[in-house]
C-alpha cells in the first residue's frame, strides 16, 4: 500500500482510506464490518474515516470494536462532528471518543460545511472551533479539518474565515472524481489552494457511492485512479464487501498515475454526462445533507447574535 504525507502535519497515511459510512449499512452486518477493517489494516490501509452521525453512531461503535485488541495503534483515526456551538461540538466529540474506544482521535473534522454561515458559526467565540481547540490542548485530538460536498465556493469561504481568525486547517475533505472537473469543481477551485498551503487533501466520493458508475461512461478503476493521480493525501472509499476492498487495494498496489493524455480522454468522455450535476446529487440536491434533515445536530445559534436581535 502506497503511503502519502498528510499536508504539513508530516503524518504518513495510506493513499486509500476506509469510509466509515458503509460499515453500518443494512446489508453489512457487524461481523463483516469488523472483517473489512481487520483485512484492510492487514493489507496496509491505515487511514480510517468515520463520523458522529453515521447510522446513529453505529459506524463508530463498529469501528471501535474492530480496532480493539491493539489495532488502534496501527491506524490514523479520523471522525467528524456536526455541532456548530461549542457545547454541542464538545458533547459529540466525547460521544465519539467513547464509541471508538480511544482516548484520542488523530483528526477531527467539522462535518458538512455546506452553507456559507457554517464557517461563521464554527469560528464564533462560543462556536465549535473553540471546543476542538480545547480538546486538542487536552490531548483528545491531534489535528483539525473540515468537510463539505456542496460548493467549492463554500470551501474557499471557510478557508478565508479561518484565516481571518489566524487558523489554518490541517486537512480538508471534498469530492474529487472525473465528473467534478465539469461541475462546481473542487478539483479546479479548491485543490490548488490546499496544495499551496500544504493542507492535507482528503478526496471522497470518487464514485459517489456508485452513482457515477450508473452513467455508463466510467469504471470504478478509472475513478480511483483519477482521484489517486490528483495531489491527494488520501482517497476515502466506501467498502461494503471484501470484493470492493480487493478492488481498492489492487488499484493502489498497482497504481500508475494517469498520463495527461489519459486524463484528457477521461474528461472528454465524462463531459456530457457530468455537465448538469445529475450524477453528483450531493452538489445539486439535499439527499446527502444529513444536517439539513437534522438541524438539532448543529446546536444552538450564536448567543452574541441572538442578543443583538433582542436589543
Amino acid at each position: 500500500m502506497i503511503q502519502r504525507t498528510l499536508g504539513r502535519t508530516g503524518e504518513q497515511v495510506s493513499a486509500i482510506g476506509i469510509g466509515g459510512f458503509h460499515l453500518a449499512l443494512p446489508r453489512v452486518d457487524e461481523s463483516l464490518a469488523i472483517r473489512i477493517v481487520h483485512e484492510a489494516i492487514d493489507r496496509g490501509i491505515t487511514f480510517m474515516d468515520n463520523c458522529w452521525d453515521y447510522h446513529d453512531g453505529e459506524s463508530e461503535r463498529r469501528m471501535g470494536r474492530a480496532l480493539a485488541g491493539g489495532r488502534r495503534d496501527r491506524v490514523f483515526l479520523m471522525t467528524k462532528i456536526d455541532g456548530r456551538s461549542k457545547s454541542e461540538a464538545a458533547r459529540q466529540l466525547d460521544e465519539s471518543l467513547k464509541r471508538l474506544g480511544t482516548d484520542h482521535i488523530d483528526l477531527v473534522q467539522h462535518h458538512e460545511v455546506i452553507r456559507f454561515e457554517d464557517a461563521h458559526r464554527i469560528f464564533d467565540p462560543h462556536g465549535a472551533h473553540a471546543a476542538l481547540i480545547e480538546a486538542q490542548r487536552a490531548g483528545k485530538l491531534r489535528y483539525i479539518g473540515f468537510t463539505g460536498h456542496k460548493d467549492p465556493r463554500i470551501h474557499l469561504h471557510t478557508l478565508e474565515v479561518a484565516a481571518n481568525h489566524g487558523f489554518i486547517f490541517d486537512a480538508v475533505q471534498m469530492p474529487l472524481n472525473p465528473f467534478d472537473a465539469h461541475y462546481r469543481s473542487f478539483g479546479a477551485q479548491v485543490l490548488p489552494r490546499l496544495v499551496a498551503e500544504r493542507i492535507g487533501v482528503l478526496g471522497m466520493k470518487s464514485m459517489a457511492a456508485g452513482i457515477l458508475l450508473e452513467s455508463g461512461v466510467v469504471t470504478a478503476e478509472e475513478c480511483l485512479r483519477y482521484a489517486l493521480t490528483l495531489p491527494t493525501s488520501v482517497v476515502i472509499t466506501g467498502v461494503d464487501g471484501m470484493d470492493v476492498l480487493d478492488q481498492a487495494v489492487q488499484v493502489a498496489d498497482g497504481f500508475r498515475p494517469l498520463t495527461s493524455d489519459e486524463i484528457e480522454t477521461l474528461l472528454e468522455k465524462t463531459a456530457a454526462a457530468a455537465a448538469s450535476g445529475l450524477y453528483e446529487p450531493f452538489k445539486t440536491t439535499s439527499l446527502f445533507d444529513g444536517t439539513a434533515g437534522n438541524p438539532k445536530w448543529l446546536g444552538e445559534e450564536s448567543e452574541r447574535v441572538k442578543k443583538l436581535m433582542t436589543q
